[in-house]
């Protein structure tokens, strides 16, 4: 006995949800794109299905292919979808941050210092 549609797109929906929040992100591209294919992508469940998808894509390293989904979904009909694309267009492009270590501050390692300023290991040594 097979699913009707709309219980297979639920299934391969819940499925890539699933898969996504566990790290598995291949096969939660997987069951993402086969949601895809059985929906109606202009419908309120096929955005939310391809912001999934689109956030899989990211996670796994795709973020060319995730950039074009949301550039793409940022005329979906559903409002909540444009919303959501458009968030996350801007993260997808925003410019990687470089850290500069000349400008950090190195906090010392106060693991070996009592509460008055001298070494927990000269106070063992002197009281042997």
């Amino acid at each position: 006995m097979s699913l009707d549609p709309l219980e297979q797109i639920q299934t391969e929906y819940r499925s890539g949800k699933i898969t996504f929040e566990r790290g598995r992100y291949r096969q939660s591209i997987e069951h993402l794109e086969t949601a895809c294919d059985l929906v109606d992508k202009n419908s309120r469940l096929g955005g939310e299905i391809q912001i999934w998808l689109a956030t899989a894509y990211q996670a796994l390293g795709k973020t060319p292919n995730a950039i074009a989904l949301c550039k793409q979904l940022s005329r979906h009909p559903s409002w909540e979808t444009r919303k959501q694309s458009r968030r996350l267009l801007e993260i997808l492009e925003a410019p990687e941050l470089k850290s500069n270590l000349e400008g950090l501050i190195q906090i010392p390692d106060m693991t070996g210092i009592d509460e008055s300023g001298r070494s927990t290991k000269d106070l063992l040594t002197r009281s042997a």
